[in-house]
């Protein structure tokens, strides 16, 4: 693991945003943790939140794409700060765009908001995490029909490394089921494994992020989810 997503696991936990316990997924699966980046509600976390993301993107993307697309709703505040980072961090100035839940029917009107797409533009979209690739699958056609761009990457939070829609049997994780289907490169600021590694009996102001009773419950749900690789 590199030092910046040691850094980005400990400021999930302070921030709330890692939570262990009893949850739901969107895809209705029961979880022993939970990752909500709508938990970032200040400036100062958003601007940290960006420069993990922009760590990331150069990380695995490099600088040869043109914009980033935030779906709504948790993508836009997400690609916003990933763009303000790149810029101020990585002298990369892309294009931002984002999208609205339903058409405008006055003004400017249409979908898209910001950066508008052109024909050969090469686009990462960042979200935060991907159990089933929904608002990918809802949010694509939308750049599609906006002009002749090309997807190239997504990049989520954390990788929970559990199947997706495809279900058992499955040899690749939601993550990848998207990537393939949609022909982007996937990659994430940190895996569930990586949370494993770092947090476990890791005591983050004054309490134990991620106990022994707890790891095990983590283990037994990606044994149960986490895809077939034999």
């Amino acid at each position: 693991m590199h030092d910046y997503q040691r850094e980005f696991l400990d400021f999930c936990v302070r921030s709330e945003v890692l939570l262990f316990g009893d949850f739901t997924t969107k895809s209705g699966r029961k979880t022993p943790y939970f990752v909500n980046t709508g938990r970032f509600r200040t400036g100062a976390q958003l601007a940290r939140l960006g420069s993990w993301y922009a760590r990331a993107i150069v990380q695995h993307f490099g600088t040869d794409f043109d914009a980033l697309f935030g779906p709504a709703y948790k993508g836009i505040p997400l690609g916003v700060a990933a763009g303000i980072a790149l810029a101020n961090e990585h002298g990369k100035d892309a294009g931002v765009v984002f999208n609205r839940k339903e058409a405008k029917d006055h003004g400017e009107g249409g979908r898209l908001v910001g950066y508008e797409p052109k024909d050969g533009d090469r686009i990462v979209i960042v979200e935060d995490v991907t159990t089933a690739g929904t608002s990918i699958r809802e949010t694509l056609p939308l750049l599609k029909a906006a002009a002749d761009c090309k997807p190239i990457g997504l990049v989520v939070a954390v990788d929970r490394g559990e199947r997706g829609p495809q279900g058992a049997g499955s040899d690749r994780t939601a993550l990848e089921e998207v990537g393939a289907e949609f022909g982007l490169k996937t990659a994430a600021i940190v895996t569930v494994h990586d949370v494993l590694e770092h947090l476990h009996g890791r005591e983050i102001d004054g309490r134990v992020a991620l106990d022994d009773a707890a790891r095990e419950r983590m283990e037994r749900y990606l044994a149960e989810f986490a895809p077939s690789r034999g």
